[in-house]
Parts: structure tokens; C-alpha cells; sequence
């Protein structure tokens, strides 16, 4: 255990003023003091909020170390009720009053996989038998997709051919894993493959709990809603949906967006106290339009938007991040693409024009497979869910972004209340 010179706990027993403010500089001094560099520059780059349990942070740094300067990602998390066992895979620090893990990008107590995901040189290794061809590193380009500390990360693997080979760019994507949920993720991509849904085939599968899944084909819908015609109809959504296997609904629900408004409310409105009123009374009213509605025996998706699906010639080709896939209500499914797309943020007027139609034209459809109040609902308790983003992801305009998502799940509980 290191000590740092912080500020005393008081009531910020979660650590979200420590890891939000410049309160948190002497702790990442200390923390690249220990790893033997010399902290140049910081900035907050992602903050994770549990009001009243946790907060977890990631910060952009600038390093000087002995071999030369770097740029770094550094991530700290703070505990209301002391350290958990993956906490002390990362360095522990305490200033007298409190206790933080720190580690240093990629190096992530929860995600023993992803320092070999991250690496060129590893990531030759792990794929070389898979392409039946010694890869050298330089000929893998690696893409972080997505990284939520201590949960997840992505990243894409592109593999350039040898010069003067004309073999195309081979794309794969390592989905990094948490122990505890990897088995989980690999039978329901392989329960959706054997049934012949367009989910990503695994690739490779390590002791390491990385994932490796072949590219799927098409384009994202996340770029297709915005072309000039439709990218696939409605029908061709609920069908996706429909084709899943009747054996999704042996596996463990996990409980739809709905359940979790009342956590999410208090989120955003930690995050901006002045929408905690209107969070509220939208909180309120989802709670009671949904408490009748039993929680339904589908087989679902669990996380159904724009962003986890591949469309080729107008129709649906690939579904991804099949993580979630369950037990539940096809209207959750429904009500979190439209929660999505609803809220799409920083289009011009075009794109805009684009969504709003293709919502239009959408969402009649699903009124006729799902209660239409409870589809309303239940998007905009994923709305309220996504409201956390544009804060958590510090954009720069997070504030605006953040009142903007409330305001569509206004305008959808307004219309059935």
C-alpha cells in the first residue's frame, strides 16, 4: 500500500468529488511518482458513478518517464465500504482516510485479458494459428472500440497482408471479458450461431477470457439510418428478434432498463441536480404505468439498438454484443432501439430529418407486436439510462447533451400519461 496526500473523506464517502475534481491530482502524482515516471498533464477522461457505493474514473495523462514522454491512461477507483479482492491486483493508495486502487492502462484489475489484447506483438501470437500463417506485429493494427473500465472492452484487429501480397485486410474483433461473465457470453454466441441468427462467430476463445469474433458483414445501422433510403423495415427488426431460439429463455434474465430508472435517475440528477425534479416525476410515472405489466417470457436481446446490427441491401445481416441475450419482453427490445434513436446526438439537419422518419415509419409497427404504452415507457426509462453518457463520457457539452436526452423522455411519457 502507498500513501498520497489527499483531502479529508468527509462526506464524499464514494469518492466521486476525489475522482471528479483537481482533488485527485496529488493521487495521480503519487500513483506515476511509484511506477517510477514523472506526471506532466492530466484531464478527467470517463467517470463510472455509483452515487453512495463507488466511483470509478479515467484520466488522459502526459508521463515523463526515463525512456522519453508518453501519453497514458491512468484509472482510479474509490469505495464507500473499502477495497474489493480485484481492487489489490491494482496498487492500492491511502492517504489516512481513504483507500484507491490505481492502475495504469492496460493493466485493468478486472480484465486480466486486455494487457494481451492490447498488444500488437500478443495479438500476432493469438492469431497466427487461427490464419494458418506466422503474423508478424507490425502487420496488426489494433482499435480500441469501447473500454468501460473494469467491465469491458473492445477492440477491432485489423491484419495486414504481407507486402507485395494481394490478400485482403482480414478483420477480427477480441471482445475482453470479466471472469465471471465470460463462459456466459460464449454459450449464448454459440447457442444464437447453432441456430443460424446472424450473431458473430467465435473465432478463438482463451484462459484469458478474451473472445475473438470474426467481422461481420454489411454495414452498421448506426451509419445506414442515415443514408438516402431505408436501411430495412420494421418488420425485418421484429423478425430478427423472432428468429432467436426458444432455449434463450433457459438462461438467466437479466432484468430489463426499466428496473434500474430509479438507480439512473439518481445518477443523472448527481450528475445535474436541476433535473432531479423533473427525474423524478418521470421516474414516477414509469414506475406506476409499468408496475401491472408482467416481465414477459421471450426470448430478447437485451440491449436492441442502431449500433448492434449490420445491414446489406435493405436487410438485417448481423447482430451484435449478444452479452445480454435472455428472458424477457420483446416490447424491452423494441423500446431500446427506440430509445437509441431517439436520442442520436450531434446530427445535422439531414441526418435528423432522417431518424425522425424512419421512427415514424417504425414505430407504428411496433405499436401492433407490443402494448404501445408500454413501449413508450420503457424507452424513455432507457433514455433516462442514456442520459448518464455525455457526463460519464465528459463530453464537452455534456451538460446540454444531458438536458436534451431528458427532455425526449419527456416527450415520450407525455404522450401516454
Amino acid at each position: 500500500m502507498q500513501a498520497y496526500a489527499g483531502e479529508p473523506r468527509e462526506e464524499d464517502a464514494d469518492g466521486s468529488r476525489l475522482l471528479t475534481t483537481p482533488q485527485v491530482a496529488p493521487l495521480l502524482e503519487a500513483a506515476v511518482r511509484h511506477a517510477g515516471g514523472a506526471l506532466v498533464s492530466w484531464h478527467l477522461d470517463h467517470v463510472d458513478a455509483n452515487p453512495s457505493r463507488s466511483t470509478t474514473a479515467t484520466y488522459g495523462a502526459v508521463v515523463d518517464w526515463p525512456f522519453g514522454r508518453r501519453n497514458e491512461l491512468l484509472g482510479v477507483s474509490a469505495r464507500a465500504t473499502g477495497r474489493t479482492k480485484s481492487d489489490e491486483r491494482a496498487e492500492i493508495f491511502d492517504d489516512g482516510d481513504r483507500e484507491a486502487a490505481v492502475w495504469l492502462y492496460p493493466n485493468d484489475p478486472d480484465l486480466p485479458g486486455l494487457p494481451r489484447a492490447a498488444s500488437a506483438e500478443a495479438v500476432a501470437e493469438l492469431l497466427s494459428p487461427v490464419l494458418r500463417r506466422r503474423l508478424r506485429p507490425e502487420q496488426i493494427k489494433l482499435t480500441m472500440i469501447g473500454y468501460r473500465p473494469r467491465r469491458r472492452a473492445v477492440l477491432r484487429v485489423t491484419v495486414l497482408p504481407d507486402p507485395g501480397q494481394r490478400l485482403p485486410r482480414t478483420v477480427f474483433y477480441i471482445k475482453v471479458l470479466r471472469e465471471r461473465l465470460f463462459n456466459e457470453v460464449r454459450r449464448r454466441h454459440e447457442m444464437l450461431q447453432r441456430a443460424g441468427v446472424p450473431a458473430p462467430r467465435i473465432a478463438l476463445a482463451t484462459h484469458d477470457f478474451l473472445l475473438v469474433l470474426d467481422e461481420l458483414p454489411g454495414t452498421p445501422l448506426s451509419r445506414a439510418i442515415f443514408d438516402p433510403t431505408p436501411p430495412c423495415t420494421a418488420e425485418q427488426l421484429v423478425w430478427v428478434l423472432d428468429s432467436m431460439p426458444r432455449d434463450v429463455v433457459t438462461l438467466p434474465r437479466r432484468p430489463p432498463w426499466s428496473d434500474s430508472v430509479r438507480h439512473y435517475t439518481r445518477i443523472v440528477g448527481a450528475a445535474m441536480p436541476t433535473l432531479q425534479r423533473r427525474l423524478d416525476w418521470l421516474c414516477g410515472q414509469i414506475e406506476q404505468g409499468l408496475a401491472p405489466i408482467p416481465p414477459g417470457h421471450e426470448p430478447t436481446h437485451g440491449d436492441f439498438h442502431e449500433g448492434q446490427l449490420h445491414v446489406a441491401g435493405g436487410r438485417i445481416c448481423g447482430l451484435l454484443d449478444v452479452d445480454t441475450v435472455g428472458p424477457g419482453s420483446r416490447a424491452d427490445d423494441l423500446a431500446c432501439l427506440v430509445a437509441h434513436l431517439s436520442t442520436v446526438q450531434r446530427m445535422n439537419a439531414t441526418q435528423a430529418a432522417r431518424v425522425r422518419h424512419l421512427l415514424a415509419t417504425w414505430v407504428p409497427v411496433f405499436d401492433q407486436r407490443v402494448n404501445p404504452v408500454e413501449l413508450r415507457l420503457r424507452a424513455a426509462a432507457v433514455i433516462i439510462s442514456l442520459a448518464t453518457g455525455p457526463y460519464r463520457s465528459q463530453e464537452p457539452n455534456w451538460q446540454a447533451e444531458t438536458i436534451g436526452i431528458v427532455g425526449a423522455a419527456h416527450a415520450l411519457v407525455s404522450q401516454v400519461v
